[in-house]
Order: C-alpha cells, then structure tokens, then sequence
C-alpha cells in the first residue's frame, strides 16, 4: 500500500509496461553495489524497468558481484542490460569475439543486449547479424542510434563537433530498419541532441517520435532538465534512461506529484 493512498497521480501502467519505460544506468560515475541496489529498488523499484550497466563496467566486476546485481534485480522485476560494450568487443575481437560475448552475457544472466557502433563505423546489416545472435541465446537486442559519430564517451562538444553528425533521415531509415527486423525498442543516443552540444537540437528528437512512434523510442535524459523537456513535450509516458541517482525525481515528475515552477501541477493524464 502506498503511503498515501488517498493521494490522486498520475496514472501509470504496471510492470510489465509497454511506455512510459525508465532505464536506470547502474555503476559506471559511481561504482554500485548490491547493498545500493537493494535500497533503490525497495524504495522506487516499482517505477523501474531496466538497469543498463555504463561503459562495460561490468567487464571490470568480479562475476559473481555481477550476477549479484542481476539477480537483485530480478527479484524486483527489473530487467537488466548490457549496455553498448559490444562495440569495443567488436572492434578488439571480430565475430568470434561477439560470439563468446554473447554466450558470456547469457550465462551472466542479462536479459539484454545493447548494440551500438558509436565509436566504430559498421554496416548496418553486420548490426542486424548481432541483433539475430542476441535474440538466438534468447535474448532481447536493444539498437542504440545517434547522430553524433563518437558518442558515448564523455567527450567535450568541441570534440564531438569536429566529427560531424549523421543526417537525421539517415539516423531514421536505420531505427526503421532494426525495428522491421523486429527490434522492440531503440534506445536513442543523447549526444549531438541535447548532451555534448552548443544548442539543443530539439528538432530530432521530434522527428524520430513522429517518424518511428514514442513507444517505440527510449531517450537518453541523464539529466534534470533533459528529461523535464522530454515529459513536459512528449508527456509523462514517454521512455527515459537516466541515472540511478535521479529516479526519485523523474517519477515524481511523471506521476505529478512535484515539479518545478514550470511544470508544477502541468504533467496530467486523462
């Protein structure tokens, strides 16, 4: 039972949900153990869907405290994602590599998959070939597109503005053609759009939803006011990614329950 029962929210679906997604990064700015874990999904697990481990940390973890964290997890009903280390597996080991990555990630426990290519440049249809691995261990693949080439980094916007970007048409065809491929969800980058950048391009974002579908998009927003923009433009039930640290205040956002001066009492649902 809630503490307030009484209180009126927003409405959101049960786990198992199909929007209004969160993805919560697990150790990688901070390290985050089990004991952690277990105090964030007592208190918030409910309004949690995945947990994606950042940067390969788990290649850097002991197994057994990663199957730790995995299991916690689970038990909270939180699926759990790689995130995109298969691209540095890719790049170090070829096809073999992925291979043995796979069968690793299986027998770890993780549910998902991550595919992303932002540091490497690979064909689209190699991409799809992963995406086919994934789902044959019994796995689901979640595509990751940007449009900055060199995300996922940290790098500065000066860095990643000498690079260049990827036309959004592009970037679409590409998010279209893994989710014909049957893709559930494509996780889509924040740099080059609202992270890492002079200027917001809040044009992109729009143009992937009104191309693709919200449901099937989930936004990198590991940030207070990101992903304020993206519940107060695409509402409540959009799909987020954030850092585990800022759950509490993501919900209280969807749920209407706090907000801003902005948003105070303006994020509703029917």
């Amino acid at each position: 039972m809630d503490a307030l029962p009484f209180l009126a929210t927003n409405r959101r679906e049960p786990k198992p949900r199909t929007r209004g997604l969160t993805e919560i990064r697990g150790p990688y700015y901070t390290p985050l153990g089990k004991r952690q874990l277990e105090d964030v999904l007592e208190t918030m697990g409910r309004w949690i869907d995945s947990f994606k481990f950042g940067g390969g940390a788990f290649a850097l973890m002991p197994a057994g405290a990663v199957r730790e964290l995995i299991d916690t997890c689970h038990r909270y009903d939180v699926t759990v994602s790689t995130g995109g280390f298969v691209e540095r597996v890719l790049a170090r080991h070829g096809r073999q590599g992925v291979e043995q990555y796979v069968a690793a990630c299986k027998d770890l426990g993780f549910d998902t998959i991550e595919v992303s290519a932002g540091f490497i440049s690979i064909p689209t249809k190699d991409l799809l070939e992963i995406c086919q691995l994934v789902r044959a261990a019994g796995m689901n693949a979640k595509p990751e597109i940007g449009i900055q080439f060199g995300a996922g980094g940290a790098s500065s916007a000066e860095a990643l503005e000498s690079q260049g970007t990827i036309d959004v048409d592009a970037a679409i065809d590409k998010a279209r053609r893994f989710i014909d491929a049957g893709a559930r969800l494509i996780m889509i980058e924040s740099e080059g759009i609202t992270e890492s950048v002079k200027t917001w391009r809040t044009d992109v974002p729009a143009k992937f939803v009104a191309a693709l579908g919200a449901e099937k998009l989930m936004f990198e927003a590991a940030d207070p006011d990101v992903f304020k923009w993206y519940v107060t433009n695409f509402g409540p039930e959009v799909n987020l990614f954030v850092d585990h640290s800022q759950i509490v205040q993501l919900e209280s956002l969807r749920s209407g329950t706090w907000g801003t001066i902005d948003t105070w009492g303006r994020i509703v649902t029917l």
